[in-house]
């Protein structure tokens, strides 16, 4: 997520470590042998580590996403709050339970600056529909890259049983903004929703981290029924990303334990169901831009998050 947009106010910086980083504080040494992995050779993960409950491994998806240059259709729909279908769900441990997957940005945005620009109400004050989004120097997007990590998350997470709905599947011309993101997972009584995305940070500053939603209740915002779920759903998917792809949590945002609490994007305002945002990594950094447009680095991923959203459900 580019940190220029609608969903972007500076956090201050704090400098006591507290309780969140004592959640990851049984992954240190696994974070720190995955780190100079991911320093020496660009991110080789190690695929064990123990954890409540796994998501079976697949072989590296083919990219779904729209190129760069794919044409607008000759008449462009209308957004609605309609998600992308999901396919009928398997037999599995996750039977029954939703999940939303929200793909950050939308690879149309680009063209659509005046309906992106449009600000729209999220509880405590107003922020635009949405942005681009942010790219690597090379032009490999976030929105594409968003797009790639949810089609491997929705496959994983179905083998498992999951009811897996998307947000948007590249099939509108743009959005949907932050405000209607919020509300499908709402409207889907999703058992959990993840929003995916990368950052758009200075050279030298690495490693992931996921957001948090803070305790908020002004105008439709109202998370404190969540803030407690969202934090158990952060914790495990963050746990998971460091065994399963040997990143290390950001080195430049939080207290070095992969974790955030914000309270002025309008995704995590308006949400009534547990939801969380994954920043994956840094693509204006060249070592993390490497691994973010690769294909297996990507895999793990998407295996990484979805192992933290199965420990998540299964309890």
């Amino acid at each position: 997520m580019s940190y220029v947009g609608p969903d972007f106010e500076p956090p201050q910086p704090r400098r006591r470590r507290g309780p969140l980083t004592v959640a990851l504080a049984a992954l240190v040494p696994g974070a720190l042998l995955g780190w100079l992995v991911y320093e020496t050779v660009g991110g080789s993960g190690d695929d064990g580590g123990s954890g409540r409950a796994s998501v079976r491994s697949s072989s590296p998806a083919a990219s779904n996403a729209p190129s760069d240059d794919a044409k607008e259709p000759s008449a462009s729909p209308k957004p609605t709050a309609t998600p992308s279908a999901s396919a009928p769900a398997a037999s599995g441990p996750l039977k029954g339970k939703v999940v939303v997957i929200d793909p950050g940005h939308n690879p149309g945005n680009f063209q659509h600056a005046s309906e992106i620009n449009r600000t729209v109400d999220i509880g405590t004050n107003s922020k635009e529909c949405d942005t681009t989004g942010t790219s690597t120097n090379d032009g490999y997007t976030e929105a594409k890259f968003t797009l790639d990590v949810a089609h491997r998350m929705r496959t994983l997470l179905q083998e498992q049983g999951a009811t897996v709905k998307l947000t948007q599947d590249g099939d509108r011309p743009f959005g949907p903004c932050v405000d209607e993101r919020a509300r499908i997972g709402n409207q889907a009584k999703a058992d959990a929703v993840v929003s995916i995305h990368a950052d758009g940070s200075g050279a030298g500053n690495r490693g992931f981290h996921v957001i948090l939603p803070g305790a908020v209740h002004a105008g439709a915002a109202d998370t404190r029924a969540i803030v407690g779920p969202s934090r158990d759903l952060g914790e495990r998917v963050a746990g998971r990303f460091v065994a399963v792809t040997g990143s290390a949590p950001s080195n430049y945002i939080g207290d070095g334990g992969g974790l955030v609490t914000r309270k002025d994007l309008g995704g995590l305002n308006l949400s009534t169901v547990p939801k969380v945002f994954i920043e994956c990594g840094n693509m204006r950094d060249s070592k993390d831009a490497a691994l973010l447009t690769s294909g297996a680095w990507r895999q793990k991923a998407a295996q990484g998050i979805s192992e933290g959203i199965v420990s998540f459900l299964r309890g």
